[in-house]
């Protein structure tokens, strides 16, 4: 039986920051954000969306009424968790419409979170073949105004609909992973922003790719010969790059030229979007599932995932027969055109204009927000959300 992706789906905010104009803001080089670390713009959240909502605005657009019949499970990765105790999970099962004989939880560790999630839902699905699993990956990356990371951030989300038979991409059962207790980039409870040694978290990132690729050589027998493209977590373009070169020496000119190829096209959404933590790496996969068009059914795809702190992980997948066809290409390519451009003041703004944390009560304007499903307030602690067709 095979099991894997039968559906993928993106919300990015509205809004973004262009990354030129940044840079000069902050008198820095433009190149050393559109070149140095490959950016072209940061998607930018404004107060009326929060990890809930752009999960569930991922999703909405894939499932459909017998969807939402079928899924019994809901894993929600994510590190930018609204709530200590409720996961982000329940809000979206609510909002939705979701089955309500489901589990729903959330899974943490970096931007490991939704693979995670995926190896859950994987064993899940072998032992429910009727069952399906919507996985969520759903950040905001802060790191604050005028700091080193603050050309690393972003907002988005990506839904992944796991099930048997799947349309999309079998995913493989040969896989290699590696933890290691490394304080390369966390986030305290008391904080709202990371905290990253950048330097040693590079090292750390290609370190652990270089480990696991190895094992899952040995584990696997395959090379990059059987791989027709790799995606990686993106916390910047330029990141996988690195990791990617270290390995190409293992392959034909040829082969070299085509893992580099697909790799530049892998990150064209992660260029117009930024880091979304959980969700990069499938943002990714994402870019190169649309952006290839003549990427053919039954190529190898492999998966990088590396979550700070750290655990990584290597596997791989088989794209299915015809899968183009069941991508949302239209939907998102309008979704990118629909954008509204800010000033950096207006970025600033924005970023500063955040939600109260002393219990008191706020109303927001939603009207100006065009995502269906949006935050519309606080009130006694409680965050409240709407799904603007179900008015």
């Amino acid at each position: 039986m095979k099991i894997g992706i039968d559906k993928i789906g993106f919300y990015a905010p509205h809004l973004f920051v262009d990354m030129n104009e940044l840079a000069v803001a902050r008198n820095i080089e433009p190149e050393k954000f559109t070149i140095g670390i490959g950016q072209e713009k940061m998607a930018i959240a404004p107060i009326t969306q929060d990890p809930v909502t752009l999960a569930a605005n991922a999703a909405l657009e894939i499932l459909d009424e017998q969807d939402k019949e079928k899924i019994d499970f809901v894993i929600f990765g994510t590190e930018s968790g609204i709530d200590n105790s409720k996961s982000a999970a329940v809000y979206v099962h609510r909002l939705l419409g979701i089955n309500p004989h489901a589990r729903s939880i959330e899974l943490k560790q970096a931007c490991y979170g939704a693979t995670a999630a995926i190896q859950m839902a994987k064993g899940h699905i072998a032992l429910n073949p009727d069952s399906k699993v919507l996985v969520l990956a759903s950040d905001i990356a802060r790191y604050g105004l005028n700091t080193s990371g603050e050309s690393t951030q972003g907002a988005g989300a990506v839904a992944l609909l796991i099930s048997a038979e799947p349309k999309i991409l079998a995913l493989e059962e040969k896989s290699a992973y590696l933890t290691d207790d490394i304080m390369d980039f966390w986030r305290p409870i008391y904080s709202d922003r990371a905290f990253v040694d950048g330097k040693f978290s590079n090292e750390q990132y290609i370190l652990f790719f270089q480990k696991v690729w190895e094992q899952y050589k040995e584990k696997s027998g395959f090379g990059i010969t059987d791989f027709e493209a790799i995606c990686y977590d993106l916390p910047y373009t330029k990141m996988g790059l690195k990791a990617l070169r270290t390995i190409l020496d293992q392959g034909t000119e040829e082969e070299q030229q085509r893992l580099l190829e697909n790799y530049k096209v892998s990150t064209k959404y992660n260029r117009m979007v930024g880091n979304i933590y959980t969700g990069s790496l499938y943002l990714s996969l994402l870019s190169l599932l649309e952006q290839k068009e003549d990427l053919a059914d039954g190529s190898r795809i492999g998966l990088f995932s590396y979550g700070s702190g750290a655990v990584g992980e290597f596997f791989t997948g088989i794209l299915q027969s015809n899968y183009r066809e069941h991508l949302q290409i239209q939907h998102h390519r309008e979704l990118f055109e629909a954008r509204k451009k800010v000033t950096v003041p207006e970025y600033e703004r924005i970023f500063d204009n955040t939600l109260p944390i002393d219990g008191s009560s706020i109303e927001l304007d939603t009207d100006s927000d065009p995502a269906v499903i949006c935050l519309s307030g606080m009130k006694d602690n409680m965050r409240l959300y709407i799904n603007k067709l179900n008015q």
